[in-house]
Parts: C-alpha cells; structure tokens; sequence
C-alpha cells in the first residue's frame, strides 16, 4: 500500500485499495531499446550488459523484429517477442488532455483519464521508475513534478486531484510544447478523446519523431458511444460554443455511429501505421478491467 500523508479519501477517489492491490504486482514494460540515466529497482528488457532470458510476450504493432522468435512461430505460427533481464529505470510519461470535451459523461472521460494516469503512475512509482504526468495545457496547468519510489505517490494523487478541464490549446500545439520541454526517451501514454478541430495527426507525428515507446489511450463516454436523444435539439459545442440544431431520428443516429466508427478506425490504422500502439476504451470499462487485460496484452504492462 502507498506510503502517503495525503487523506485517504484522495487517493481511494483515484486508486480504491482493491484496485491497488493487483497493482502492486504488475510493473511497466517498454517496447523499445532506452538507456536510463541511473539504474532503478526494476528488470527492464534493454539487451546490454545481461543477455539473461527472462520471457516471452506477444507481439505488438511496432515492435522490433530483431527480438522476434521465429522458432516459435515456425511451430505456433503467432509472432511472440524475447525479453532479457537487466537492471534499468525506465523514463514514464503521462499526458492527458484536459480540453473541454473532455468534462463530458458520467463520470467524465477526465476523471477516467486522471484514474488511469494514477494506476499506471502506481505500478512506475512502486518499481522506482521515472514518473512524469502532465496535462495538456502549457498555459494554465501547475508544473509537473519529476516522481520517483512508492513514497510519492501522495504527490502524484496531490497533483492529479488540482487537474480539471481548461483551455482548449489546439493537441498539436501542446504536443510541440511538451516535446520541447522534455528531452527524456521512454515510455509515453497520451489519454485523449482525439477531439480536435484541427485534427490529430500534426500531434502525434511530433510524439513519433522523439522515438518514444507511444501508446494512445482513446477514452469516449458512453453517452458519445451510444447517445440516448430523441426530438429536436440544439447541440453545442462546449469548446468552442458553435451550435447546429438537429431532429433526432433512427436515421440520423445509425449515420451518426458509422461516422464514429470510422473515425475510430481511422485514429487506430494511423496508429498502427507508426507503431503506435492505440486503445479505444469506454468510460463504462473499468480502469482495473483496462490495465489488467488490454494494456497487458498490448504490451505496457506485466
């Protein structure tokens, strides 16, 4: 359990004791080959000094094929990748967009994101990585604190409970902002609803040119999922107060999820495209059900 001053309300609001309990057996796994600055508490796969075996895990989109064991595949024909044990501190960011899109649903996809941020920042802290987790709003935001070892995890709950919807500073242009402010490789996990007038595709192609180990979680209500609208009304948009007035129909709802879907199917084969490893996941689903299941079969966790 965190070793923490903060009140215990705080932090079971982010982290409830169950959910704590399956974290403190899983640790972060970078996809890529990083040399941290010190040597941390953790086993990491950066082939170096040890070429100890350690495992096997699936193979993810954007992987390197170097460490791919084609012995296996001869016999299971599935692609698994070969891990090798050294002692290493990983570098692990967390950015989450804070625009104001993201306030929407119950409970909004930011406390979703501030709780997913918080359950991978606890499995970090506690094999003594690097933690950095910044909103992605240079402007308005408090500074983001550099976290190391179970002890801070009061700071890391003390800073994500100040974080709420703000500015909406264009994705791209807070992306190009944090790159310049932060030098480090790693692992980084960008938690956005991908809701941008201006599109994507500039932001994540900065977090690509880093060679960063990048993973998109794309969190969506399930009110936008799923939207539960009938008669006339008059839609506006939080982030920018336009408006367009519309009569809901079946018609109108079943063009209005084959928009989503695409636009869904577009973000993950661009991802995929850059080896960017990309989730979609409902604020229904459970952090727990995310980080145990999804994220541990794409590869972040173990």
């Amino acid at each position: 359990m965190p070793d923490t001053n903060a009140p215990s309300n705080s932090i079971d609001n982010l982290l409830p004791p169950s959910l704590l309990a399956k974290l403190d057996r899983m640790e972060l796994v970078s996809r890529k080959i990083f040399r941290g600055r010190m040597k941390g508490e953790r086993r990491s796969t950066r082939k170096g000094q040890s070429v100890e075996f350690a495992d096997f895990r699936n193979y993810v989109p954007g992987d390197d094929l170097r460490f791919v064991d084609w012995n296996m595949y001869a016999r299971l024909d599935k692609l698994f990748l070969k891990l090798f044990l050294e002692e290493e501190d990983l570098h692990f960011y967390t950015l989450i967009d804070v625009s104001e899109s993201m306030s929407f649903g119950t409970p909004s996809k930011l406390h979703y994101a501030k709780q997913l941020a918080a359950a991978l920042g606890y499995i970090g802290l506690c094999r003594s990585d690097r933690i950095k987790i910044e909103p992605l709003d240079p402007v308005t935001a408090p500074a983001a604190p550099v976290l190391r070892g179970r002890g801070q995890v009061w700071r890391m709950i003390e800073y994500l409970n100040q974080l709420g919807a703000s500015s909406n500073v264009p994705l791209a242009d807070s992306v190009r902002n944090f790159c310049s402010r932060n030098t480090g490789k790693g692992v980084l996990v960008l938690i956005t609803d991908l809701m941008d007038k201006s599109g994507y595709a500039d932001a994540l192609k900065y977090l690509v040119a880093r060679n960063l180990d990048i993973y998109v979680i794309h969190v969506l209500s399930q009110e936008e999922i799923d939207p539960d609208l009938t008669g006339d009304l008059k839609l506006v948009d939080c982030e920018d107060d336009d408006f367009t007035e519309i009569s809901v129909s079946q018609r109108l709802l079943d063009r209005y999820r084959g928009t989503l879907a695409t636009f869904i199917e577009q973000a993950r084969d661009f991802c995929s495209r850059r080896g960017i490893v990309y989730t979609m996941t409902s604020t229904e689903r459970s952090v727990d059900r995310l980080v145990s299941r999804y994220l541990r079969q794409r590869g972040l966790v173990r």
